[in-house]
């Protein structure tokens, strides 16, 4: 998950970026610039009413201490938001620059977004696919019983013994954990691993960094905190176990290929390149999100493919973590199997935001169909609460993230880093992926 601090680049900085626009799109860009600005504010208004809204913000500092100043009702907030959307509807972005026009696309999308978002704070109840539609851009398919089933029956097979499944992967699993004398060290040796990868392929702006801390009492189980010029602060939540497999996944998702490079690339190539200042802050619950989990989550297998990974498992992580390198296959051959339950968290969180369920009973649906022992199902409830239909923004954000950068690169690694790295530059969004 991405969740930044409040860095700031230098009026100075930001005042240079945003002359930096091209000259043939000049006269434009003026009013878009003007949209942009009025967008900003009513994301730090918005915050205001919602702690979790504002997941980043790094542009001029007074903009954000007069959010704080004004604490603007919703009601302000709606109307000024209608009258930026309208204004934006009567923009015409010019033929023939792609950027432009998906900038159009996304201020109006991240728009429309936002006053969903700041009507469920007045009051307003949705669904939970309603909610994701409205804050996401998206909505995920529904999965039944039955499908999971197929896969935890396999399980049974992978698994066999006495007792029930969900204490026989807790067994199998306990082999895995990672000491946490050790944890430094896998995730130094996980977090080198996937920078060099991504290096390879993705040119980094100097400077760029990230300072990893271990933190406990959270709802995740990672998160990227992007404070500006380039640098991140990623934590990592040891309340429950880490399993091996965490290192590399949290490694790029947290850092590289994932958060930290899709917001350094925007920051470098929209922010400061093109002097768009919508992108100096995030909203959490935007469409904006399905981009950067979807990317995130995929962005661990364009960095490492399957056999790589294990290679590396077994090479690397393995003997870091003082554990039996000869088990990888084994660990990863059950993990794949447990992958296919990814969409349980969905079908959890939709009967639960829906009233059908109670937290009791989310937590006893995670248990039983995706293998959550007891803590992670209560820490995984804990999430939904604080977050809704976010959720949808892993599982179904990687698989249109996958089959549209897939579709871009047709199968060939090189072309499906530089898709990638051009997605994740851009301010594309998710009815954007079909295209």
């Amino acid at each position: 998950m991405s969740r930044a601090r409040h860095g700031v680049i230098g009026r100075a900085a930001l005042a240079a970026t945003l002359g930096a626009l091209s000259v043939t799109a000049h006269a434009q860009s003026a009013t878009m610039n003007e949209l942009a600005e009025q967008y900003v504010k009513l994301v730090l208004a918005v915050g205001q009413h919602d702690a979790d809204y504002v997941d980043a913000y790094y542009g001029p500092p007074e903009w954000r201490t007069a959010a704080e100043t004004a604490r603007r009702p919703l009601a302000d907030i709606e109307r000024d938001a209608a009258r930026t959307a309208a204004a934006l509807a009567e923009q015409r972005p010019p033929a023939g620059d792609e950027l432009l026009g998906l900038r159009h696309r996304y201020l109006t999308t991240q728009l429309k977004s936002l006053r969903a978002r700041v009507a469920m704070l007045g009051g307003q109840r949705l669904d939970f696919d309603a909610e994701s539609t409205a804050l996401y851009d998206a909505s995920a398919p529904t999965h039944t019983e039955a499908e999971f089933e197929r896969v935890l029956a396999q399980l049974e097979r992978r698994l066999p013994g006495p007792g029930p499944l969900t204490a026989r992967y807790e067994a199998f699993r306990a082999s895995f954990v990672i000491p946490k004398e050790r944890l430094n060290a896998v995730f130094d040796a996980a977090i080198a691993g996937c920078r060099e990868r991504t290096a390879r392929h993705i040119e980094l702006p100097p400077g760029e960094t990230f300072t990893l801390e271990y933190v406990t009492n959270k709802s995740w189980s990672g998160y990227n905190w992007y404070q500006g010029n380039y640098r991140s602060l990623i934590q990592i939540n040891t309340d429950l176990a880490v399993y091996i497999d965490r290192a590399i996944d949290l490694a790029c998702h947290e850092g590289y290929p994932g958060h930290h490079v899709y917001n350094v690339l925007l920051e470098k190539n929209l922010v400061r390149d093109r002097g768009w200042v919508e992108h100096t802050v995030y909203p959490l619950f935007s469409p904006q999100s399905l981009i950067a989990e979807g990317t995130a989550n995929y962005g661990i297998e364009v960095a490492f493919p399957d056999a790589e990974r294990r290679a590396f498992e077994r090479d690397v992580l393995f003997p870091a973590a003082g554990l039996d390198a000869a088990r990888v296959a084994e660990y990863y051959d059950i993990a794949e199997l447990v992958q296919r339950l990814s969409y349980v968290g969905n079908e959890a969180a939709r009967r639960y935001r829906n009233g059908a369920i109670d937290a009791a009973s989310a937590a006893k649906w995670l248990e039983t169909y995706a293998l959550y022992a007891p803590a992670r199902a209560t820490q995984r409830v804990r999430f939904m609460d604080q977050y809704g239909a976010y959720v949808i923004n892993y599982n179904l954000g990687k698989d249109l993230v996958a089959a549209y950068v897939e579709r871009h690169a047709g199968g060939d690694p090189e072309r499906r880093w530089r898709e990638f790295a051009r997605l994740i530059s851009s301010p594309r969004l998710p009815s954007g992926l079909r295209e």
